[in-house]
């Protein structure tokens, strides 16, 4: 994201956790942050994950792309997105993610095109975990993808899949010395009914 985009964002999430009478603990918490990180959210000093703006966008009851671009989804038929016209935001380690599917309202999965950096040495380190509610499809276009999904490490490539719990703690860093691009698509936990 460039900084601009940060500080739209920021501007949003704090408008809307004011407009809903929230404190900044209560979506701390949905977001799984200590509220002082959140703050910091708030105020643009940190890059936002997919993972925190999509906890952000359920704790208030919209859909994420209010977060994203400040508009809501209005396609209901369906919806196309151009090649490289989807909406962009990074994840830490400089991971790039484009909405393919932004302007559908109601959706029931969050499809991304991924570009996940080459970072020499990453393979040496622990992979950064994340966790979130729902499930996740993950399809490999090009390079390799070194997954830890619940303490399970596996080398993804070209043709290969995982689909998995995403409530599990998960990473991922591409290996083997160039980028990977994967498309990911996550998707939203079943409502269960009253």
């Amino acid at each position: 994201m460039t900084n601009s985009n940060t500080m739209e964002i920021a501007e949003r999430l704090k408008g809307l956790r004011e407009m809903m009478d929230m404190t900044a603990a209560e979506v701390a918490e949905a977001a799984g942050l200590d509220e002082k990180t959140y703050l910091e959210y708030e105020a643009g000093k940190k890059d936002f994950s997919v993972t925190m703006l999509y906890n952000c966008a359920g704790k208030f009851g919209v859909d994420v792309t209010a977060l994203l671009t400040g508009h809501t989804p209005t396609l209901s038929s369906y919806s196309i997105v151009r090649a490289g016209q989807g909406v962009v935001t990074e994840r830490r380690h400089a991971f790039t993610y484009q909405h393919l599917a932004q302007n559908f309202i109601g959706r029931t999965a969050e499809p991304f095109y991924v570009v996940a950096p080459f970072v020499a040495g990453a393979e040496d380190k622990p992979i950064p975990l994340s966790a979130h509610n729902g499930q996740e499809f993950d399809y490999i276009l090009s390079g390799k993808l070194m997954v830890n999904i619940d303490g399970h490490i596996d080398t993804l490539n070209p043709g290969d899949a995982a689909y998995y719990d995403s409530s599990q703690p998960h990473g991922m860093i591409a290996v083997g010395g160039e980028d990977c691009v994967f498309l990911a698509v996550v998707l939203h936990p079943e409502k269960k009914e009253k």
